[in-house]
């Protein structure tokens, strides 16, 4: 009996009496959690607490209605009732052992659930300049981002990632300045791009144009700016590969400042247009403004100064009704550290398009450091993801980063992600797939197969507790989820091994010596291979291996 089947059948009982009172009652109203001591046995509910004030009744009086109706349900044990009102149920071994199978027969798509099919979310995030390689502060939101796509499709949720190329604006300019000085010989342009990284590229550029040097600077500005760019993302592409994390669309910011052949305006003019349609848009001081204090922003935006030159807000304004356009109801933003403005603006952005800021979700990420990390050789003064995955690989990277939530600082110690022990979560999680693929390979020599189940039969206490564990993975992918936690999931797989490790030192899944193979040990091959398949699909969701052999 899984958690949903609990609440379900729990749900059957109290829905009559709310009705007959005419309380308005959800199937989701209706939960169940793990009690902190196992003591008080495998799950607990509060219903009774917050069912009797509605009802006329006090909750144990409410509880202890409900209790033996509960009891009779096939595959509970006992039902107690705790304190106030908390109603406390224990499964039958079988009942509760079940899920070993089923987690085995579902494969892959178990976890998988529609808690929040029907949503459709543009989630955006990593979106650096083209000017350069990506460094630390890209890897933590490439890993969380990717992550948090998985986690949002597992849960029903169509996603489509975004990566925002930044290529548009004054910055490109001087990035194609800097590589035509670089491959002059000359310094760099103040205010310009240094590192070995834009001498790296000067040669590539001219490898393609060996006749750049005899044209006008102005053209072959152009042309180096040009050039660089499309080799500069190509990297960019490369290395995020490398990290295991890809986007369903590359967007260009150039394609807003374009006009259509057609009419002759950029989507920064319909944007403005649009805008002006919904009444936000006013000129002063020989600007074009929109008023988005209106909706909680701390300034009024500028659209297009006074020279005639647009802003990065229009920009901003075109791009976000692309979404919208696109089909897009839920729009989520990655930020850094240093973009905490940009949340009232975008919000008050939504509202003045005349959407619901609150399908507007900004996460702002907090900076990484990582000890005993070398900067880059290439670019002098930043730690690239390159060096990071030569150095570390992309499972401990992927790993450690996704398992702090998106608003902690983070400073972690790279020996530890490199090391092999039990101090180091990646390796503890991935040594217990192994340990099951293990276990696995073994069984099948013995001859023990998964031809018996019979759950009634795992009744050792880490027997209880690993089958728990199992249990509340489903629940576990919806809430993070939900609230776009990934580190949710991490935090689970950990505590999942340790319950496999436990159980692993206590029962065996082969016999020992000459005892012959039993229904026991068929049932506990059932339960490894359950385990296994969790941590398996719960990796994949962080975008980690689940290795075999370690």
């Amino acid at each position: 009996m899984t958690p949903e089947q609990l609440s379900a059948a729990l749900f059957a009982l109290v829905a009559p009496r709310a009705s007959a009172a005419g309380v308005d009652l959800a199937p989701e109203d209706v939960t169940v959690e793990r009690p902190r001591s196992r003591e008080h046995g495998d799950w607990a509910t509060n219903v009774a607490m917050k069912l009797a004030k509605p009802l006329g009744t006090n909750p144990r009086a409410l509880a202890a209605e409900i209790a033996p109706e509960l009891e009779a349900v096939e595959g509970i044990e006992a039902v107690e009732i705790a304190g106030p009102g908390f109603i406390n149920v224990r499964l039958e071994a079988g009942a509760a052992g079940s899920i070993a199978k089923a987690i085995v027969e579902a494969g892959d798509a178990f976890g998988r659930g529609d808690a929040l099919a029907g949503h459709h979310v543009n989630l955006e995030f990593v979106s650096a300049n083209p000017t350069g390689p990506l460094h630390i502060g890209h890897t933590r939101w490439a890993a969380l981002g990717d992550s948090i796509a998985r986690i949002l499709r597992a849960a029903g949720a169509e996603v489509t990632s975004e990566y925002y190329i930044n290529d548009a604006g004054s910055q490109m300019d001087v990035f194609g300045r800097s590589v035509l000085a670089a491959a002059k010989g000359e310094p760099t342009p103040e205010g310009g791009y240094p590192g070995a990284y834009v001498q790296e590229l000067a040669a590539r550029v001219l490898e393609r144009v060996p006749s750049l040097l005899d044209l006008p600077d102005d053209e072959a500005v152009v042309i180096a700016r040009d050039l660089a760019y499309e080799i500069q993302l190509g990297e960019i592409r490369a290395s995020l590969d490398a990290f295991h994390v890809h986007f369903d669309v590359w967007f260009s910011e150039r394609t807003l400042h374009t006009p259509d052949p057609a009419t002759g305006r950029t989507a920064i003019d319909d944007a403005e247009a649009r805008l002006r349609a919904q009444g936000h848009v006013y000129e002063a001081d020989e600007a074009v403004w929109v008023r988005t204090t209106d909706f909680g922003d701390d300034k009024d935006r500028v659209l297009t100064r006074g020279n005639g030159v647009v802003t990065y807000f229009a920009a901003d304004a075109a791009y976000y009704l692309s979404k919208k356009d696109r089909g897009f109801a839920e729009k989520t933003y990655l930020l850094g550290a240093d973009h905490h403005g940009y949340v009232g603006r975008l919000k008050a952005l939504a509202a003045a398009a005349g959407d619901d800021p609150d399908d507007l979700t900004v996460l702002i990420g907090q900076l990484v450091n990582l000890n005993g990390a070398k900067l880059s050789k290439r670019a002098g003064n930043i730690i690239e993801l390159d060096d990071l995955l030569q150095w570390l690989g992309a499972d401990a990277l992927r790993y450690w980063l996704a398992r702090y939530p998106a608003d902690s600082p983070l400073s972690l110690d790279g020996e530890k992600l490199r090391s092999r022990t039990n101090d180091n979560p990646v390796f503890y999680v991935q040594y217990a797939h192994a340990r099951t693929a293990s276990v696995a390979r073994n069984a099948a020599d013995a001859g023990v197969t998964r031809e018996v189940f019979a759950p009634e039969l795992l009744t050792h206490p880490t027997e209880t507790a690993l089958i728990g564990a199992l249990q509340e993975y489903p629940r576990v992918v919806a809430y993070a989820a939900e609230l776009r936690e990934p580190h949710r999931v991490a935090r689970y797989l950990e505590d999942l091994a340790g319950h496999y490790h436990r159980w692993y030192d206590a029962c065996r899944v082969l016999p020992f010596g000459d005892e012959p193979i039993s229904d026991v040990h068929r049932t506990r091959l059932w339960l490894n291979d359950a385990v296994g398949q969790v941590i398996r699909n719960g990796l994949d969701l962080i975008g980690v291996s689940a290795p075999d052999r370690m």
